[in-house]
């Protein structure tokens, strides 16, 4: 960020120079600055410096340059400088009257360092009249930087990651569907037709329901028989409800044969203008437009007809080439192919796994695997079955991140990007990666590209809190329980839904404890402080330094001390 201060009014937290030519004082009741604490925001700590200049108090020849430091044990950084003068000096500095005095805003910000969170905010001051440089003692204008924002890069490992799912369905619905033609003004089954291959296939879906009645389960079989819209209306209504018939008798037949018994569904159209159309769209009539806005003309079949006979020039090649396709019955059998159950499916995966579809494995490791460890064996010998199938490299890169294994989590994840470049779920675990490595601008680039995935909310929240926006960080995590649904909530002050969060977290972890030690601090509850940061510091230790520290605690000194001896 740049470290630039912008001067919205003239400096009051300037060096202050008397009249007379001796340089004044300040102590820290001049300064005001917001916040105080200072606070960790997107790897900065911003702070606005704000002060008052009494009227008579300017020199009018003076300069004087104000620098804010930070200061803590072992490191300082110093913000930018700015300098004001006197209204004789003849420069460019921002000028205050000495008669009237005025007030001064500045803002500055410091790249953030692990330490900060005990330190302290000093205004330097350095002043000359002229050639005389005077040098004034340091004021401490604030304190302390609290971090609990930053929390957010161990809130997010224990958040959820994006699991690319399966689409398993135990129950596919399946169709086999055959045409039957018949010629002009006839009815009857040709021998033809009855041999062609869609409609052995038909016969040959009949026998394999049979022979396999607990894996496929026949529903219905429809008939759509028709007429083709050449000829007396009447005629071809008869004409097409025949044609049904004939065609339900062959079915019926066929079920007969393989000893099956379904509904058998028969409709007929007397004149088949839809599929007219469609077939005349199609094709590549030199007048097809003009026979197009025929139909779109008239809608009476009597009409249509006559109009379309009235284009002399196509009206052959109508005959020839589409009327004969629309004398047909159509016949589809609906069956449902019933899948392997979960105790097959694991049977399967431990004896033959290559017989299981990626489907079926993808559903084994995500929903029937019962520990990380069965997950991770399911998702190695998908990826060797199924090399080009990206799910199985993005869901081992989720086993890898929950037990903070980033680098083998990344690897995996450039092998599912490099099979699905806009693999949704892939992109979103590389952009929860850079949020816990602190680096947002990538994080944002990968999430924008996993927009798609289905924790897509709970991973822009968790990149709101990187970027300080804390009210739409907890709009996007209000549906999950987590640790960072819960820091979101405190951040944004809304305590009764922070605790809420953290009482339905299922499996509690050192960070939800220090969460909800913050949040009793919040609360002024010294007996649950104690007790939530016994817990934390139990199962991390790490927390006792960071505890020792955080001015969230800043009361508790005794606390803590206590609870780290």
């Amino acid at each position: 960020m740049d470290k630039k201060i912008y001067l919205l009014l003239p400096a009051a937290s300037a060096l202050l120079l008397v009249s007379c030519g001796k340089m004044g004082k300040f102590s820290s009741d001049d300064f005001t600055v917001t916040p105080t604490p200072l606070e960790y925001v997107a790897g900065e700590v911003p702070a606005t410096i704000s002060a008052s200049v009494p009227a008579k108090f300017m020199n009018k020849k003076a300069v004087v340059t104000c620098t804010p430091v930070l200061k803590w044990d072992g490191g300082q950084k110093v913000g930018a400088s700015a300098t004001f003068q006197g209204e004789k000096v003849e420069a460019n500095n921002q000028v205050i009257s000495y008669k009237n005095g005025g007030h001064a805003t500045m803002r500055t910000s410091f790249p953030y360092e692990e330490g900060m969170e005990k330190s302290e905010l000093w205004m330097t001051f350095d002043a000359k009249k002229g050639k005389k440089t005077v040098k004034l003692p340091d004021v401490k204008i604030g304190y302390g930087v609290n971090s609990t924002s930053a929390l957010v890069a161990k809130a997010i490992k224990t958040g959820n990651n994006g699991v690319a799912s399966d689409n398993f369905s135990r129950v596919i619905n399946q169709k086999q569907a055959a045409t039957i033609k018949f010629l002009i003004s006839q009815a009857n089954l040709r021998g033809s037709e009855l041999n062609s291959q869609n409609v052995k296939d038909f016969i040959e879906t009949l026998k394999n329901i049979k022979s396999d009645e607990e894996s496929l389960v026949l529903n219905n079989i429809e008939i759509s028989a028709y007429a083709s819209p050449d000829g007396r209306y009447g005629f071809n209504e008869k004409l097409a409800e025949r044609r049904g018939q004939t065609s339900e008798g062959f079915v019926n037949q066929q079920l007969k044969k393989t000893k099956l018994t379904t509904d058998v569904d028969t409709k007929y159209t007397a004149e088949d203008w839809e599929g007219f159309q469609e077939l005349v769209s199609q094709s590549n009539l030199k007048d097809k437009d003009l026979i197009l806005r025929v139909l779109s003309m008239y809608s009476d079949p009597e009409q249509r007809e006559q109009e379309i006979k009235n284009i002399a020039t196509v009206y052959k090649e109508l005959a020839d080439a589409v009327m004969p396709e629309l004398r047909r019955a159509r016949m589809i059998i609906n069956y449902d192919v019933i899948g392997r159950s979960d105790e097959e499916i694991l049977k399967t995966f431990s004896e033959a796994p290559g017989k299981l579809s990626v489907e079926e494995l993808v559903y084994a490791g995500n929903v029937l695997a019962t520990s990380d460890a069965q997950k991770e064996e399911i998702f190695k010998k998908t990826a060797e079955i199924y090399p080009k199938d990206f799910r199985a490299y993005n869901n081992l890169a989720d086993i890898a991140m929950r037990r903070g294994d980033n680098d083998t989590a990344q690897s995996y994840l450039r092998k599912a990007l490099s099979l699905d470049a806009n693999a949704a779920e892939a992109n979103t675990n590389l952009g929860i990666i850079a949020l816990q490595n602190g680096a947002i601008k990538d994080a944002e680039v990968y999430l924008a590209k996993g927009a798609n995935s289905k924790n897509t909310d709970e991973a822009l929240g968790n990149l709101y809190i990187a970027q300080g926006k804390y009210n739409l960080a907890a709009n996007k995590l209000q549906s999950v329980n987590t640790n960072s649904a819960a820091l979101s909530q405190i951040l944004s002050q809304d305590y009764a839904a922070a605790k809420s969060s953290l009482e339905k977290i299922k499996n509690a972890d050192a960070t939800t404890y220090y969460l909800k030690a913050v949040l009793a601090a919040r609360m002024n509850n010294k007996a649950d402080v104690a007790s939530n940061l016994g817990k934390a510091i139990s199962l991390d230790r790490s927390y006792a330094k960071r505890a020792a520290n955080d001015v969230e605690f800043a009361n508790y000194a005794a606390v803590i001390k206590d609870i780290v001896k």
